[in-house]
């Protein structure tokens, strides 16, 4: 892990066209401002988390329902 030490306004740039900013400084909280291309889809981790789970929990649901279909609704 890189770790960046940012002042109020300061940017750091990932790659050449995503651009994080820290716009303000309160206490233990830091806003964050990013500039990406639309293409470039940006979560929160704990949202990021949450959308891999019910991916993981959807694939699970078709591979049972693929497989009861394959053996003529037979477990």
């Amino acid at each position: 892990m890189l770790a960046l030490a940012r002042k109020s306004n300061e940017s750091i740039m990932l790659g050449n066209d995503i651009e994080i900013t820290v716009l303000e400084i309160k206490g233990d909280q830091v806003k964050l401002g990013i500039k990406a291309p639309k293409s470039v889809p940006i979560y929160r981790k704990e949202i990021y988390l949450q959308i891999q789970e019910e991916n993981r929990q959807a694939v699970q649901e078709v591979d049972v329902e693929a497989l009861k279909n394959l053996f003529g609704g037979q477990k």
